[in-house]
């Protein structure tokens, strides 16, 4: 995978409680619920669009020469290199487990969690974040694709635990997660 970025250790390869996977659309808190979750736990944190872009290059230019297929496929050996890990919060990329074989290799160790949020707070905080560099919402309308993209994922991310984000601190959100852990 190359150069690896992990925010609270470099514990490889020990065993340990399940990895902790949060995915959902982009602009949803991924990044920042998950190093917050990690933190509260003790556990590493590892955003996996960060892990593709150290060792890979910017999301946009990948995307520009492999496509999206080849990026998903990216995703997936990441994702066979986490699952080997135990004690890890994972934050996915918004459509890494949109495919059936990288779902199944992070669900085979690890709880995931799908944090959602409406799409016009998913805009704001996307325009928020830079929006140039969301490849997947080029062109005129990004709150329409934004929109028809939640419509397409919605029957995967409907699978896992649902954590609503819309209006919500980090803190909160983090709070309802360890309390469902402890269910």
């Amino acid at each position: 995978m190359g150069h690896r970025r992990y925010e609270t250790g470099e514990a490889l390869d020990r065993a340990g409680e399940p990895n902790i996977v949060l995915t959902g659309f982009m602009g949803t808190g991924k990044t920042a619920v998950g190093r917050a979750l990690a933190a509260v736990l003790g556990r590493d944190f590892v955003d996996t669009d960060d892990a593709i872009v150290d060792a890979h290059g910017p999301i946009g230019e990948i995307f520009a020469t492999i496509g999206e297929e080849g990026f998903r496929a990216l995703e997936q050996q990441v994702a066979k290199e986490l699952a080997a890990r135990s004690d890890l919060v994972i934050a996915t990329g918004g459509g890494m487990l949109t495919r059936d074989d990288t779902r199944a290799v992070l669900a085979a160790n690890g709880r995931i969690f799908c944090l959602g949020a409406e799409p016009r707070t998913i805009m704001a905080r996307v325009v928020a974040d830079g929006i140039d560099e969301r490849p997947l919402l080029a062109g005129a309308d990004p709150e329409h694709r934004i929109a028809e993209l939640l419509a397409d994922r919605a029957a995967i991310y409907s699978r896992f635990e649902t954590v609503a984000t819309d209006d919500r601190t980090v803190d909160e959100i983090v709070a309802e997660i360890t309390a469902r852990l402890s269910d």
